[in-house]
């Protein structure tokens, strides 16, 4: 039986060496020409590779109103993120909107593919005197097999407006996707499924209605042409139809997707577009990663040395983890920006955060006399419900997140996600596999997993007055930081451009210069103008020209910058130009935002009043995530830290951060609470809890401090200010965990909703 036990565990880890080792050289290396599911051939955001710019300008003489402008912005947004979720669109000047999708180096393909946006029309057959509009033809496709028609126009579009042969326009056109049906054959149909505004659902059913009785066709028109002319098989009254007789999905999404893009509230002509390099250097990605391998490094040699065999087993698995989470970006085609991968260096950190949960509860039962078999078994099923609570009421923020928000939100969702399904994966089976591997093959004695020492139990509720009072100092402190700031003409938060928009400066160089060069010898001279840190910049490939992105300079201000380019560069003052633009973050997409944390904290809320039995143990835990985000808000406020994505970024890990390690130490008050029971006991089980998982909650935030600080010692400028909040963020999570969740249910159990007791 040993024999078998110690052959299973070689073929074990000789399985998991292989796989590391597949893992990492696909990581690195990949597969084919393209280097399928290495790291460089994740799709990479607009600051560290680049992309296609493309400028549109509203047809038409006169200023186009704010609010059209707003909705057109809206709905290209909602289209160009079908390309990536980081892409951007955004207004530059008084009618022009400016469209950035990174990781695309052919802007005529896009165009024609993303199409002009510009007027649809819904065009009858026949005028009001009986003749066609528009003819048909039809031919085989002799490749395919597949009937093609062709539609030609009779007479101007102008004429069939005129006549009042247009049915409906694209702003008629509430949604448009594409989808398929099963057909009586029980075949995929692939379609395109139409949502009419309810003022276009009155005209679409007139429409319907008199081609059905004429046996007409109502065609589709634009961008100078039919693109498709469905029969109408019924009349239509809901506001819902589908155009049948798409040849696969990519036509049905290309049709969907232009009806989508027609139906603007503007016309827009295509102005310029260009090719830009990345925002930031490749210094600048160079030293992010190095900054990874070292707190990775780090990480190993603390947990090895804190948790020796288990340590070991736990740096392998999240080895592994690594590797995995590469290879699965590139396969989810996850658009990867430099706070993502922070945020991904940052997850290395929290990936140990099971492990040590479970390390902890190892230690606890050989404590106790048992083996270390026994101890290992009993301590993974005792730690895995803090382990699935923790996690699942993350992942079920992540998922409403992905569903409400949009743009850098859905990505920060799906690469949280990803990483909470790894680490759960890694913790609960692969490092389980390697430690009874290493037991089994002769690592038995208790001294190389530590046994836990007898902790006196230390009384965190009677502090509860001193913990409350200092938060709810930081916090009113914050607010009225944040009053002062305004008060002195300033923001509250000192918001980026991606938020307030500012000033686009186009400046043609003498000579092409690197990207790192610009960021060392211009940059600095453009802060010290604008006295902000946050300077985008922007190679136009091929040509010496570069776009700065600042926040928004008075004219004074722009003839200094000017002066100062001229006299240090020799660039000629003529051709410089400068926009205004208005911020990357829509006003929409900071609603939805908000909308999608609020909604996710009312899901994780009822899950944990689910799982714990007590709605106030929900309560608890949402109560200490505002805290902790007000607490951060403060020191964004203090320190005038620029407010920009890397803040969306920031405060959505720190929510996830957050009620992770409230959950462990929730989890213990329960099990506690079903050991002692008695209700004067409350105060001494909440206590003991706390005590219980003390180690558990300094040495994951350790791990992941130590992560974000190296980021923060290394990094460029934007990870500094991505890193210094989230450091922030992991005390104050550390803090409220440990110091306030604890005590605030035990006020809201023996102060609200209190049951009698017979």
């Amino acid at each position: 039986m040993k024999k078998n036990k110690k052959a299973k565990s070689i073929i074990v880890l000789v399985v998991f060496a292989l796989l590391l080792g597949l893992c990492a050289y696909t990581a690195v290396e990949g597969f084919g020409e393209n280097k399928a599911g290495s790291a460089s051939s994740i799709p990479l955001g607009l600051d560290l590779a680049g992309g296609v710019s493309i400028t549109y300008q509203v047809v038409g003489e006169e200023k186009p109103d704010s609010a059209d402008m707003a909705d057109t912005i809206y709905k290209l947004q909602q289209r160009v993120y079908t390309y990536s979720t980081e892409a951007q669109v955004y207004q530059e000047g008084d009618d022009r909107i400016n469209i950035e999708i990174p990781g695309v180096s052919d802007a005529n393909a896009i165009l024609e593919e993303l199409g002009k946006p510009g007027s649809l029309y819904f065009i009858k057959q026949t005028d009001s005197d009986g003749n066609l509009n528009y003819s048909q033809s039809m031919e085989v496709n002799q490749e395919t097999g597949e009937v093609e028609y062709t539609y030609v126009l009779n007479k101007t579009i102008d004429e069939i407006i005129e006549d009042g042969s247009v049915v409906l326009t694209g702003t008629d056109v509430a949604e448009a996707q594409a989808g398929y049906r099963t057909d009586q054959m029980q075949n995929n149909e692939y379609v395109v499924q139409l949502e009419m505004t309810e003022e276009g659902t009155t005209k679409f059913a007139q429409a319907t209605e008199a081609a059905y009785n004429a046996g007409e066709s109502i065609a589709i028109y634009y961008d100078g042409k039919i693109i498709s002319a469905p029969n109408v098989n019924s009349v239509i009254t809901g506001g819902t139809a589908e155009i049948s007789g798409m040849g696969s999905f990519e036509k049905a999404e290309q049709l969907a997707s232009t009806i989508r893009i027609g139906g603007l509230k503007l016309e827009l002509e295509e102005l310029h577009s260009k090719v830009v390099g990345a925002q930031l250097g490749s210094e600048a990605i160079e030293t992010s990663l190095k900054a990874g391998a070292i707190g990775l490094v780090i990480v190993i040699l603390f947990m090895i040395a804190v948790y020796l065999i288990p340590g070991l087993a736990a740096s392998l698995a999240l080895l592994l983890y690594v590797a995995l989470i590469i290879v699965l970006l590139y396969g989810f085609d996850i658009t990867l920006t430099l706070p993502g991968v922070a945020g991904i260096i940052l997850s290395i950190g929290m990936a140990v955060d099971a492990n040590v949960i479970i390390f902890a509860r190892i230690r606890e039962e050989l404590a106790t006399g048992k083996t270390v078999g026994s101890a290992m078994k009993i301590g993974f099923d005792k730690a895995m419900s803090a382990i699935i609570d923790g996690n699942v009421t993350t992942l079920i923020a992540a998922a409403v997140l992905a569903i409400i928000g949009s743009g850098s939100v859905r990505g920060f969702a799906y690469t949280l996600a990803l990483g909470i399904v790894l680490s759960l994966f890694t913790a609960l089976f692969v490092t389980k596999a390697l430690l009874n591997a290493f037991y089994n093959l002769g690592c038995k004695n208790p001294k190389f997993y530590g046994v836990a020492k007898e902790r006196k139990t230390m009384n965190f509720l009677s502090k509860k007055a001193i913990f409350f009072t200092a938060s709810i100092a930081v916090v009113v402190a914050g607010f009225v930081v944040m009053g002062v700031n305004k008060a002195n003409g300033n923001d509250a938060l000192n918001y980026s451009l991606e938020f307030k928009g500012g000033t686009s400066t186009n400046v043609t160089f003498n000579e092409d210069m690197a990207i790192e060069t610009i960021d060392t010898s211009v940059v600095p001279l453009i802060e010290n103008i604008t006295g902000d840190g946050n300077v985008q910049t922007q190679k136009v490939e091929g040509t010496n020209e570069v776009i700065f992105k600042t926040r928004t300079l008075d004219m004074n201000e722009r003839e200094e910058l000017a002066s100062v380019l001229a006299e240090n560069f020799g660039v000629d003052e003529t051709t410089i130009t400068t926009e205004s633009i208005s911020s990357t973050i829509s006003s929409e997409m900071r609603s939805e935002s908000l909308l999608a944390v609020g909604v996710a904290a009312v899901f994780m809320l009822i899950y944990i009043w689910f799982r714990f039995k007590d709605v106030r143990f929900g309560a608890s835990s949402v109560i200490a995530l505002i805290h902790d985000v007000l607490v951060v808000l403060a020191f964004y406020a203090a320190a005038r830290i620029s407010v920009g994505s890397t803040f969306i970024a920031c405060m959505l890990t720190l929510v996830g951060y957050s009620i992770n390690a409230t959950i462990v130490i929730f989890d213990r008050i329960r099990e506690n609470m079903a050991v002692m029971g008695k209700k004067d006991d409350l105060v001494e089980v909440v206590n003991r809890s706390i005590t219980q998982t003390l180690s558990r909650s300094i040495f994951t935030s350790l791990t992941t401090f130590i992560m974000v600080a190296v980021l923060f010692v290394m990094g460029v400028s934007s990870i500094k200010e991505f890193a210094l909040p989230l450091m922030v963020g992991i005390v104050c999570g550390t803090y409220s965990s440990v110091c306030i969740t604890g005590a605030l249910w035990y006020i809201l159990r023996t102060k609200v909703g209190k049951k009698k007791e017979a």
